[in-house]
């Protein structure tokens, strides 16, 4: 990653969104936190059992919170008295070192590896997650960072879904290859994909549509819509990336397990973080599924979508 990468807010803008749509879920946690070690000047079982239900009451995740607790306990055993006025500096140093255990590298903000022309993203999740407005938001920062941007509204089976990324399209100035409703997708991904290639475009973004239905269904439509676009662009699609809901908590963990289990997700968007109080599923996602979280939503701005590096996250989190 590298050649084309160019970002399209700086470091201090993008901290600035990132403090700014975590507020709600550092007051919610911090909020708990104080109450579960009132009256406490050590770290002790009481401290952490009652921390143990502060992660998993922020949607932490059980998994997550489990390790966590564990390397809390273990640096309590290692460094013998551990106040609980340092509790906060202990959690962000473990937490920040858990994720970074995962292996799955912080996207490089806005670009695309090199020699992989047009590169591909087919972007998949339920209806309502946001799934659209992400596409339109990432063609918006794309475009920004130099490079031309195609999308496919492979969507066809509502009619509403085409129509708000032919919006999207106009809004940011990217073209849209669409279908009647009720096309083939695979048909309007192959369009899409043809295209790109007649017309030099560097990055292309796939919809496709948004129903949650069993695994064996959406397994095959997805699989046939890679299929397809393999015989335009033999190693497409380069990133199928998965976009969850944040503000819907633990429900965004099952949609995770779902579609992980149906399709090879090799990336994720999480929205919604800026409305919500249920900002810890993000750190549980990116530990749980050791599946890069590209882009993390704090906000309706085309700038509000930004990179997900796991270090700042963590530092704005226990800011």
């Amino acid at each position: 990653m590298g050649l084309f990468s160019i970002f399209s807010k700086n470091k201090e803008e993008q901290k600035e969104t990132l403090d700014h749509g975590l507020e709600k879920t550092k007051e919610s946690f911090f909020g708990k936190l104080t109450r579960a070690i009132a009256g406490k000047s050590k770290v002790d079982d009481d401290v952490l059992d009652n921390l143990e239900e502060v992660l998993v009451t922020s949607d932490v995740g059980v998994d997550t919170t489990l390790k966590v607790i564990e390397r809390i306990e273990q640096r309590v055993a290692r460094d013998k008295y551990v106040s609980t006025s340092e509790l906060n500096n202990l959690l962000r140093e473990e937490i920040a070192a858990m994720l970074t255990e995962n292996n799955t590298d912080d996207t490089d903000g806005f670009s695309i590896p090199e020699g992989k022309r047009p590169y591909v993203i087919m972007v998949v999740g339920v209806n309502g997650v946001g799934k659209t407005t992400t596409i339109g938001k990432l063609a918006y920062q794309f475009k920004q960072a130099g490079l031309k941007v195609m999308l496919g509204a492979a969507d066809t089976f509502r009619a509403a879904a085409v129509e708000q990324i032919v919006i999207w399209g106009e809004r940011v100035g990217v073209p849209v290859v669409k279908q009647q409703m009720g096309s083939d997708p695979a048909s309007v991904a192959f369009d899409t994909l043809s295209s790109a290639v007649a017309n030099d475009i560097d990055i292309v973004l796939i919809d496709t549509a948004g129903r949650l239905h069993n695994k064996k269904g959406l397994m095959d439509e997805l699989t046939k819509i890679k299929r397809v676009m393999q015989k335009v662009v033999p190693d497409a699609p380069h990133d199928v990336m998965l976009v969850l809901d944040g503000s819907t908590g633990q429900n965004a963990f099952e949609q995770a397990k779902q579609f992980t289990a149906a399709t090879d997700v090799t990336s994720m968007a999480i929205t919604k973080l800026d409305g919500t109080a249920k900002g810890g599923v993000v750190l549980g996602i990116s530990d749980q599924f050791k599946i890069p979280v590209r882009y993390i939503g704090l906000g309706e701005g085309m700038t509000d979508l930004q990179p997900f590096n796991r270090k700042d996250f963590v530092d704005s989190f226990f800011k």
